[in-house]
């Protein structure tokens, strides 16, 4: 999916938000914009994550299961998770790497200052330990997707951005892939700068925000395999 594409797709679940989440206030009769679908308008700007996986549940599921990887649970989804999340905050303390809650999915947020260099898609060898410790706990637990979406700041062509994100998610995916993680788990995605995080860039830790990394952990479900099936 390019660039454009996304930008075109975020707006118009922006539109659709705002066209049906208006209210009309009981003391003034007007018209105005809910507070849920205000959140819902910053969900499709920055909670895009949520989201389907990047290449579809089904397709990936059958790769999954013929790598032998089972599904949790139902009932055991959230235990499973909260479990996950724990090590990984516990692994990845004073890294940089920020581990954020979505629901039953977990984000990793792996700035790009601390990750890569600047306009490099080598993992830099100082922050190679702190993939090494995610790499442990993506592994002890094997039952989700690992979907890597790589991320530039506005400087720079398109183009060039780009070609960037989808080279840092790649090193990402691989950096794992070479510590055990099976492939079959995981899928990449640039967005180059279509996804800003800090707006508007005018310090340059308002670049550095937006050189990142996004790694998304989602629990294959029961409900999953059967579809796949």
């Amino acid at each position: 999916m390019n660039s454009r594409m996304i930008k075109l797709t975020t707006l118009a679940s922006i539109g659709a938000l705002m066209l049906t989440g208006c209210v009309t206030d009981p003391e003034t009769g007007q018209k105005r914009i809910s507070k849920a679908a205000i959140g819902g308008i910053g969900g499709a700007l920055g909670g895009y994550l949520l989201g389907d996986l990047i290449g579809g549940r089904n397709s990936r599921t059958e790769e999954i299961l013929g790598a032998g990887i089972g599904a949790v649970a139902g009932a055991g989804i959230g235990n499973y998770m909260d479990q996950q999340e724990k090590k990984l905050r516990e692994r990845t303390a004073g890294t940089g790497i920020d581990v954020e809650r979505q629901g039953d999915q977990l984000v990793l947020n792996m700035p790009g200052d601390v990750t890569f260099d600047l306009n490099s898609a080598m993992v830099k060898p100082q922050f190679r330990s702190a993939l090494d410790n995610v790499a442990t706990t993506l592994a002890e637990f094997p039952s989700t997707y690992i979907d890597v979406y790589g991320h530039t700041d506005s400087k720079g062509s398109d183009t060039y951005n780009q070609g960037l994100s989808e080279r840092r998610a790649a090193s990402v995916a691989d950096y794992l892939g070479g510590r055990g993680i099976q492939r079959a788990r995981m899928a990449t995605l640039g967005y180059g700068e279509s996804q800003l995080k800090c707006t508007p860039e005018v310090t340059e830790a308002d670049y550095q925000c937006n050189r990142r990394v996004e790694i998304r952990i989602a629990p294959i479900t029961q409900a999953d395999v059967n579809a796949a099936k």
